[in-house]
């Protein structure tokens, strides 16, 4: 079951390597909602999302999680 389980992970992991999924526009406008100035956050992240999919490096921060 282990070596099964394994080489479908394998599989998966060669097979979906270079592609790279993006937010969608509705998705984009929702997390937007939320912030101070939805406009440039809305700016900002279709710009990196099209800089994304021309294949382009982003940036992306990382918040440390608080408790």
């Amino acid at each position: 079951m282990k070596l099964a389980l394994s080489l479908f992970a394998l599989f998966a992991l060669f097979t979906f390597d270079d592609k790279s999924y993006s937010l969608t526009n509705y998705q984009i406008t929702k997390i937007c909602k939320k912030e101070k100035r939805p406009s440039t956050c809305k700016n900002n992240l279709l710009e990196k999302k099209y800089n994304l999919q021309k294949g382009n490096q982003i940036e992306i921060p990382v918040i440390p999680y608080k408790r």
